[in-house]
């Protein structure tokens, strides 16, 4: 089993939400807490098992989970999502 840190970005692999990009909050055994600060922010994180979601091994820069907001994790995503878009030239 992979190691997984807070603070690293994920994609759900299953459920209504697969392909979703979120950012692991907690984790709890076997299972993960996921924000993405939209639909799931910080006061609702979407629960999900450790193997319905791929780890993707890259910790978003300067991530203190005591003073992160709703708006820092959105903007994270987002700009996560638009550099992994970009074709590598």
């Amino acid at each position: 089993m992979e190691r997984i840190e807070t603070g690293m970005f994920a994609r759900s692999k299953a459920g209504h939400d697969k392909g979703s990009l979120y950012l692991v909050w907690k984790t709890e055994g076997e299972y993960v807490y996921l924000i993405d600060g939209d639909r799931r922010p910080l006061a609702k994180p979407k629960k999900k098992k450790c193997r319905h979601i791929q780890i993707i091994h890259q910790i978003l820069k300067d991530w203190n989970p005591e003073i992160i907001s709703d708006d820092d994790v959105k903007r994270a995503v987002r700009q996560y999502e638009k550099e992994s878009a970009q074709p590598n030239i």
